[in-house]
């Protein structure tokens, strides 16, 4: 009934700190992609408005990256590339050609968005798939949003990559102080957005409560003390746990999908080994290693080929 691990998981204070600064990334994210998604394709009309030469269709319908590179495009894809390199907030910023489909760029905005994202979207097909990181990349690299500040967002981008490449997945108190502040000013700047005002208040919410309350009695409990309390009060913490176990499995989730997208790739030594710890973490936790047993396998894979 009690899940054992969960408890244990929940009564680390630093584990707890890292699983609620995580779901308050997770809120952020489903706030930002209606808004996201709202721009991305206003600036593609945009650009087919203002540049009838982007309307014409690719010539062969083969134009594809080659690595990173986008070096032998057709007449009609090369004229979106240029465009799209014009449009970067940061003239020297590197982008992320092996993430589109260049015949595509003329009628999917969300495949024109993807060239100023992270590496690793080339199977994403919206915001709504989208990781917070990633949303907020494309916040700071394409000047269609011109209007919000980078400061806040490189902060929480900052913030966003030491949380998530915690070996032990796990960060002090002093660390999330920092955290809050910087995800409270973004917040704050973009809370004139109807979702964004909705997510503020949610992480709000999450950085407030003390996750341990859902576990607080009924931890330390046996099988004959649980029948004696309200069915009520053990529905509710089933309910609890079902919740936070659901938000820890979507966190987890989107470490193991990095960590071996970048091992898959690169064979990377510190992408290997993170990834050795964090297969080590999901088998000495029952309920974990059972959630995640295709992913572990993946992970014995590369350590044979390794």
């Amino acid at each position: 009934m009690v899940r054992e691990e969960l408890v244990v998981r929940l009564n680390d204070r630093e584990y707890k700190n890292w699983l609620k600064a995580g779901r308050c990334l997770l809120i952020l994210k489903d706030g930002l992609h209606p808004f996201i998604t709202q721009h991305a394709r206003a600036f593609h009309g945009d650009l087919l408005n203002q540049n009838s030469l982007l309307r014409k269709p690719c010539e062969t319908a083969l134009c594809k990256p080659r690595g990173n590179q986008l070096s032998s495009a057709c007449r009609a894809c090369a004229q979106w590339q240029a465009v799209i390199l014009r449009h970067r907030r940061q003239p020297e910023a590197t982008l992320n050609w092996d993430n589109c489909s260049p015949p595509n760029w003329r009628t999917d905005h969300w495949e024109l968005a993807k060239a100023f994202m992270p590496r690793g979207q080339g199977k994403v097909k919206g915001a709504e798939q989208c990781d917070a990181s990633a949303l907020l990349n494309l916040i700071i690299h394409c000047d269609c949003f011109h209007f919000v500040d980078p400061k806040f967002v490189r902060e929480v981008i900052r913030f966003r990559n030491e949380l998530m490449h915690s070996c032990e997945l796990r960060v002090e108190d002093e660390w999330m102080r920092h955290y809050q502040t910087s995800v409270r000013k973004l917040v704050r700047q973009l809370g004139h957005i109807p979702h964004m005002a909705t997510a503020g208040k949610q992480i709000e919410e999450m950085l407030s409560v003390d996750l341990s309350i859902c576990v607080s009695g009924l931890d330390r409990m046996d099988s004959a003390a649980l029948e004696e309390v309200e069915s009520d009060s053990v529905s509710q913490w089933e309910t609890s746990a079902d919740l936070i176990s659901q938000w820890e499995a979507e966190l987890l989730q989107e470490r193991l999908q990095e960590l071996l997208q970048a091992a898959d790739d690169d064979a990377k030594t510190q992408d290997t080994q993170q990834l050795k710890r964090l297969g080590g973490f999901l088998q000495a936790n029952r309920d974990l290693g059972e959630r995640f047993s295709l992913e572990l396998k993946a992970i014995n894979q590369l350590e044979a080929r390794g």
